[in-house]
């Protein structure tokens, strides 16, 4: 437990605070008109509890229309008891002390998250949020770009902010952003320009590796016509692949790359089934040569043997004038 502990009082959310919460929003007629005939939890649709030291989120239950819910600048360490409000479209818990993303599997509606100023060290449980457009969650303790890979499942998400993340350290932590999330407008508070999209174009396709793969591509092409004469039955497996990637240094640099290993498996089997391919078709056209000099030597044999034939009728012919 925090050592903020022993300055201030944490609370848990009550009936209460709530009240008190929801007068203090309203301090208008209708505000007062509320404080004196009581407030329906099921009427509200917008609850601020920012700054009153909540340690614990609970008593929610009731407020089942809300659609805004602001608990920020508070102690919250777990996020919980939120599963009744499924019309929320905006929750912000940043400034807490929160160390796992969960509870969030019934807000299927929402749209605007904010975890900023937490703990968290990894993007997980949020499957759920399929209409989610706005996420903030910089300066938490993320340190892998394998967390901007989870956000791909998010389809309308067009705002991002990650700074103060350490991952934000990586020198390739923006192209791989912008090349992995495509639909995003505004990336750490700036706006997502064509100068940042160009300069992701090594990372950009549906997998985020195309250009890797194609590079790869190329280089094993060039390999396999320096190959093709010495070692062409060895295109019928897998021995091609292993001996080139075995020693080859520029390979291993590729694999360090962050989101590589799920293609650096799937690549041998493709690249095999390739050279697998090749070589079928090098055997066709194979058999097919074989066929044609058969064919060749068939017509050349019948050419010899029809001149032989005729070279015999005109030596015949010669002797039996010359005879005469």
């Amino acid at each position: 437990m925090s050592q903020i502990y022993n300055i201030i009082e944490p609370n848990v959310i009550s009936e209460e605070m709530v009240r008190k919460a929801l007068e203090e929003q309203s301090r208008d007629d209708a505000g007062q008109l509320a404080k004196r005939e009581g407030i329906d939890f099921k009427d509200v649709t917008e609850l601020q509890l920012s700054f009153r030291n909540i340690l614990q989120i609970d008593n929610l239950w009731q407020f089942e229309n809300l659609t805004k819910l602001q608990l920020d600048n508070n102690v919250i360490e777990k996020i919980e008891a939120l599963e009744s409000l499924v019309h929320l479209l905006w929750l912000d818990l940043s400034f807490n002390n929160i160390e796992v993303i969960e509870g969030l599997d019934t807000l299927v509606k929402l749209q605007d998250l904010s975890l900023y100023s937490n703990r968290i060290s990894k993007i997980e449980n949020m499957d759920a949020l399929q209409d989610l457009q706005i996420f903030s969650i910089g300066k938490n303790n993320l340190d892998t770009l394998e967390d901007v890979i989870y956000l791909r499942r998010f389809k309308n998400l067009r705002t991002l902010n990650l700074l103060g993340n350490p991952l934000c350290d990586n020198e390739q932590y923006m192209p791989f952003t912008v090349a992995h999330l495509p639909e995003l407008a505004y990336l750490d508070f700036k706006l997502v320009s064509d100068t940042m999209v160009s300069n992701s174009a090594f990372f950009s396709c549906k997998t985020g590796y195309w250009h890797l793969i194609e590079h790869l591509l190329c280089w094993y092409a060039g390999n396999i016509l320096a190959f093709e004469s010495a070692f062409v039955e060895y295109l019928n497996g897998s021995f091609l692949f292993e001996s080139m990637y075995e020693e080859d240094a520029e390979a291993a640099k590729l694999a360090s790359i962050p989101g590589a290993d799920d293609l650096l498996q799937e690549y041998p089997s493709w690249f095999v089934s390739v050279c697998e391919n090749l070589f079928s078709y090098g055997l066709e056209q194979h058999e097919k040569r074989e066929a044609e000099v058969s064919d060749f030597y068939e017509s050349l044999q019948e050419v010899l043997t029809a001149n032989q034939e005729q070279g015999r009728k005109i030596i015949l012919k010669f002797e039996n004038r010359h005879k005469r």
